[in-house]
């Protein structure tokens, strides 16, 4: 009797082994099922997911997001489309250094001049660490103060003028055609950026670039032209033109030929 039952449990504990051994996994119909049945705390791959920390933020800003990135790009573009037009010229680079514990610490201070080439000057300064930054500087400040000159027939002065600054002394003169740019230095970049084709220059004194440049612009802004002067007196232009000699229609000519 203890046999048989002995044979039966042993035939029961085969059979179950068995199905468990062929058991199948279910397959899911629908991805909707798949999804249903997989895991939470899985991922696509049955892999535990990442927690969408920073690290999922910085990826967003790599990928031309909301970053600073994004903002850098368009204020380069935007620096771009100021730049046309306007000629820059750098000057002069000075670099000082100053000993520290560790070292020494650098510094730049860059000068630039600016201009459009149709009348309009400026000229800028700017400190900083690198220098690229430094000239950066620079050229914003200098086209905050951008002053009007006269120029005759678009090419050169009206007149002769004289400026001083500091231990500077600048003579401008107004140049017949073809004359060219007699300048050197720092006051060739400020008639270059003008738009003055023919010019002579003589300096004096000092060759400090950041003096010249200044005598340079207390000579520019004593310019006047004939309109202007004219018109502060309530007289014709022709009526200036014609006192030195010249003839009625010869100073009429004249006064149609100035430009701004």
């Amino acid at each position: 009797m203890m046999a048989d039952e002995n044979k039966n449990e042993e035939a029961v504990t085969a059979e179950t082994e068995h199905a468990v051994t062929n058991e199948t996994p279910a397959i899911a119909d629908t991805p909707s099922e798949a999804a249903a049945n997989q895991d939470p705390a899985q991922g696509a791959e049955g892999q535990p997911r990442e927690r969408g920390g920073r690290g999922g933020r910085g990826g967003n800003r790599d990928g031309g997001g909301r970053g600073r990135g994004g903002r850098d790009n368009r204020r380069n573009n935007r620096r771009e489309e100021e730049d046309d037009g306007i000629i820059e010229k750098l000057v002069h680079i000075n670099r000082v250094s100053k000993t520290v514990k560790g070292g020494k610490r650098f510094g730049f201070a860059a000068l630039v001049v600016v201009g459009d080439g149709s009348g309009r000057v400026g000229f800028g300064k700017g400190k900083a660490r690198e220098v690229p930054e430094a000239i950066q500087k620079a050229t914003a400040a200098a086209r905050k103060k951008m002053i009007r000159v006269p120029l005759k027939e678009g090419r050169t002065l009206h007149h002769d003028g004289n400026g001083r600054f500091g231990a500077g002394k600048v003579t401008v003169r107004t140049a017949p055609p073809g004359t060219g740019i007699i300048a050197g230095g720092p006051m060739r970049a400020v008639f270059e950026s003008l738009g003055v084709a023919d010019v002579v220059t003589k300096s004096v004194g000092t060759s400090n670039p950041y003096n010249m440049i200044r005598a340079t612009f207390d000579a520019l802004t004593d310019q006047t032209s004939p309109k202007s002067v004219a018109q502060r007196r309530g007289k014709k232009v022709a009526d200036l033109l014609g006192r030195g000699g010249a003839s009625e229609a010869e100073a009429e000519a004249d006064a149609a030929a100035i430009a701004e």
